[in-house]
């Protein structure tokens, strides 16, 4: 096994705090500029937030795009761009008429030579300090979690030409940044996974003990993965604008895990638990939250009251907002029936008994308040699971859709779905049947509404690392590149999902972390489903986008089953 000796870390949203530290520490003391482009400024918002970068001496944010920049001679420039031809164009401009004192310029990922003489030659002025390479080229959601935020990679079952080359660069900045030299395995059904996994093998000078790359639909119950799927999650933001009678300072929150403590603890945890623990919350507060007659006699009153009232009034925002975004998702599950949608899913998904599975899905077809979305979901579901049954009733429930007046748009995701993640394209089982008596329904309790949520669904890619990890995964089924093989099992794995992952897999990777000793993986995808998200996917690769039925409320991100 070739690895780097080097310090090597599994934890990619600290790998990219240590890259952008780095970056503030080089430029020394002093007032300072940091310059940024559409896509960095994603990278760093997800990992640092604005008041602790103002702790380093940063004191404005730019784009480098903008055209209205003021010339500010007293700042020092951090410039933290992606590689791109326009950013190079840019800051050539920026560097024959330079509007900062000196410049230190770091890009997230390789630049050319004629890219960095070109920099040089426009440099006249001299200002240039520095100019680096700091791998941090993707969006840290969760130390063990990465995204590219891309859409649309695949046409058919080959590459969009731009997006392979960004998720080249993407998945080498990962194992650049977790310093790992890949072996690299691949999923043999998925021609798409080959050509990336020869394109970041070539892109790599050195060789990581695995690079998992496969192509692979079920609502989830974690905090973090409703949120994503009924609110959506966008680079840890939410947009709650629409919700009915929304507090101004609401319309848009944060959820992160660095910065959240009530978040961290619990994006795992079920909604049942997310309600008790909310309640938790509210009582902790009311006990430490200052008394409307307190009295301030004395220095030392009003001195712990000045002390204290900073952390009062963070345990307050924190309160409101996940008050409200727990409230606003009760409210969705109720409206839309989840409950019921989602007890069918896990019998669609972990059992195998077509004739209650027929009745099951018909009967929630034929329920008005079941949403357009989730009745789709249902049909996916049943026509991925029995597409070769001798007694389908696809047909049928697809004639049930069209009286619901379900969109053509809609009703073609069906096919799409099938074309995309079929059995003949999977070359195995995407759910594996489980004996129904060897199912234990895990019921949630603890807050009003929610006693009857399934669990029983594993994503396919629990089994894939199971087996991995245990030396049993198939070369039949998932090859090495090269003639290289990994004798020994692997400790550190890194899995890429061409498509785009789900916080249900993340789910996966984070509990298989946590009860494997000696076992550190990392997920990333393209991007990271919703439902909604993942259905514009797959229209997109199966070439039946576009139309002017767009799907209601669609959102950039939403939830892959």
């Amino acid at each position: 096994l070739n690895l780097c000796h080097c310090v090597a870390i599994m934890n990619l949203t600290l790998a990219v705090k240590q890259y952008i530290s780095k970056m503030i520490e080089n430029s020394g003391p002093g007032m300072k500029v940091l310059l940024m482009d559409k896509e960095t400024t994603s990278i760093v918002s997800v990992v640092y937030t604005q008041s602790e970068i103002l702790q380093k001496e940063v004191y404005l944010f730019e784009r480098i795009d903008s055209q209205n920049r003021d010339s500010m001679k007293h700042l020092k420039a951090i410039c933290f761009l992606r590689p791109t031809k326009e950013n190079v164009e840019h800051l050539i401009q920026e560097l024959r008429k330079p509007k900062y004192s000196v410049y230190f310029i770091y890009f997230s990922n390789v630049i050319s030579k004629s890219e960095i003489k070109a920099l040089a030659e426009a440099d006249e002025q001299e200002v240039v300090a520095e100019v680096q390479e700091f791998y941090g080229d993707f969006i840290a959601v969760n130390p063990h979690l990465f995204s590219l935020n891309l859409q649309g990679v695949a046409r058919g079952r080959s590459w969009e030409p731009t997006m392979l080359s960004r998720c080249t660069q993407g998945l080498t900045s990962v194992l650049l940044a977790l310093k790992k030299c890949p072996m690299i395995r691949y999923q043999l059904s998925s021609d798409m996974s080959k050509r990336l996994a020869e394109t970041v093998k070539v892109s790599m000078t050195t060789t990581l003990p695995l690079t998992h790359i496969l192509c692979r639909c079920v609502l989830q119950w974690t905090y973090q993965a409703m949120v994503h799927e009924l609110l959506g999650l966008n680079n840890n933001r939410i947009d709650l604008s629409r919700v009915p009678g929304i507090n101004k300072d609401l319309r848009e929150v944060v959820l992160s895990a660095e910065h959240d403590e009530f978040y961290a603890n619990n994006l795992y945890m079920n909604f049942g638990e997310i309600g008790t623990n909310i309640k938790n919350l509210m009582e902790d507060f009311q006990k430490k939250k200052p008394k409307g007659q307190q009295k301030l006699e004395s220095i030392s009153d009003m001195k712990a009251f000045v002390d204290n009232y900073p952390q009062f009034k963070k345990m307050s925002g924190t309160v409101s907002k996940h008050v409200t975004v727990v409230g606003e998702l009760s409210r969705l599950v109720a409206e839309r029936q989840l409950m019921e949608v989602s007890e069918v899913e896990q019998e669609l998904a972990c059992q195998n008994d077509h004739s209650n599975a027929q009745q099951n899905v018909r009967r929630l077809l034929q329920n008005p308040r079941v949403a357009e979305l989730d009745a789709i979901r249902l049909v996916m579901l049943y026509a991925l699971r029995y597409e070769r049954h001798s007694s389908s009733i696809l047909p049928s429930l697809m004639d049930e859709l069209s009286r619901r007046g379900v969109s053509e748009r809609y009703r073609r995701m069906v096919q799409s779905v099938v074309e995309y993640g079929g059995k003949r394209i999977r070359g195995s089982d995407l759910i594996s049947p489980t004996d129904a008596v060897a199912i234990t329904k895990q019921f949630f309790k603890g807050f009003k509404g929610v006693e009857n949520v399934y669990t029983q669904h594993q994503p396919l890619l629990h089994d894939t690392l199971d087996q991995l990890i245990k030396g049993r995964l198939k070369d039949s089924q998932f090859p090495y590149l090269g003639p290289s093989s990994l004798r020994d099992r692997p400790q550190d794995i890194v899995v890429f999902l061409i498509g785009g992952a789900t916080y249900e897999e993340a789910l996966t990777v984070y509990n298989l972390n946590r009860t494997t000793p000696g076992v550190r993986i990392v997920l990333g995808g393209s991007s990271i489903h919703n439902t909604k998200s993942f259905l514009e996917e797959v229209m997109s690769a199966t070439g039946h986008s576009g139309g002017s039925d767009r799907a209601q409320g669609s959102s950039r991100h939403s939830n892959r089953r």
